[in-house]
């Protein structure tokens, strides 16, 4: 696989967005160069494969070619024997060239403006200036992670001939229920400005195409690298589509699973009963419940949830629910059946 990431941050496959990020923040603090005057040289380099470990892990996309096809998938270079696209048309590590950001950039976005170390670098100037990153709107909508991105006094700045990276631009992309679970095709218009050779900027709109993968989570990001305007002394910032889950009139996720409460008489809930649904990707499903509905039972039904996105052929589990309708009233004569039949 080359370099493993998941050692470089000191944290197993299965690490959250938290776990990431708290230990990035803990490494980084620690082999930040500027904390490290002594022995620059090595802090600078364990600083950049903590920022590069970081960057991959904490993106959906990135992670989930990594961990398919390692670091030469990042690079658009298949492993031995993989192939550039599989048999059900999905792409492939060669449709995908990783170029690590800044590290500076990804820590100043995790600490913010302030300086973390509480003294002054030994190697910048004490002063912080700032350079604006434009209003990053693409046709009307859009946003970036900062207003503002700060650099010391003596590091690339806005006139320097080594132009800095600004942050991502990030947008939602409300998802029904329904695309997340069968996937779907979105196309996006944006309009942005692109930075001419005399130096002017022209506003040039483009389709970009979103492939809604089955299982897809709420915050899954989807990149566009370079996507975003183009500024004099800058490189273009990442277009970044966030995935927003949008509520249910039935099922309520769950994970990967998938919630329904259903609502049956007490003579059902009883004697047994069939249950009829409609899926997400819409079959008939009948289900027979033959157990006695007491109240907190759940009937679980295996892989009838949702698609689990980094294991195509498997679901998670459909849980129902049950609200049991007791009937208002009961004649003498109900009440007396009843307590013949139960025994009472």
């Amino acid at each position: 696989m080359g370099v493993d990431y998941y050692n470089i941050l000191k944290v197993n496959r299965n690490a959250t967005d938290d776990d990431l990020k708290k230990t990035y923040r803990r490494l980084a603090m620690q082999w930040h160069p500027d904390k490290n005057p002594s022995n620059k040289k090595e802090a600078e380099a364990k600083f950049k494969q903590i920022s590069e470990a970081y960057e991959v892990l904490s993106d959906p996309n990135k992670r989930a070619i990594y961990d398919q096809y390692g670091e030469e998938g990042l690079k658009g270079m298949p492993p031995p024997g993989s192939q550039s696209a599989t048999s059900n048309g999905t792409t492939g590590p060669s449709n995908f060239n990783f170029n690590p950001r800044d590290a500076e950039d990804i820590f100043a976005e995790i600490f913010g403006n302030s300086n973390p170390f509480g003294f002054e670098s030994m190697n910048h100037a004490k002063s912080t200036k700032y350079q604006t990153d434009g209003n990053g709107t693409f046709g009307g909508f859009g946003r970036t992670n900062s207003t503002f991105r700060p650099y010391a006094e003596g590091a690339a700045g806005p006139s320097s001939s080594q132009p800095r990276k600004p942050p991502a631009v990030e947008n939602n992309l409300p998802c029904s229920l329904e695309e997340l679970y069968t996937g779907s095709k979105r196309k996006m218009k944006i309009s942005r400005n692109v930075l001419q050779s005399n130096g002017r900027t022209t506003v040039e709109t483009e389709i970009l195409t979103i492939e809604i993968k089955p299982g897809w989570k709420k915050g899954t990001r989807i990149t566009f690298p370079n996507k975003g305007n183009e500024q004099v002394n800058q490189l273009s910032a990442d277009l970044v589509f966030i995935v927003d889950e949008k509520p249910h009139d039935v099922y309520k996720r769950d994970g990967n699973d998938l919630q329904i409460h259903q609502k049956i008489s007490l003579v059902d809930a009883l004697a047994g009963t069939t249950i009829k649904l409609k899926t997400l990707d819409g079959r008939d499903l009948s289900i027979k419940v033959t157990d006695v509905v007491i109240p907190g039972y759940e009937l679980v039904i295996a892989k009838e949830g949702m698609p689990i996105a980094k294991e195509p052929n498997n679901k998670g589990n459909l849980i129902i629910k049950f609200d049991v309708k007791f009937p208002s009233r009961l004649t003498p004569g109900q009440r007396a059946d009843i307590r013949c039949v139960l025994g009472g």
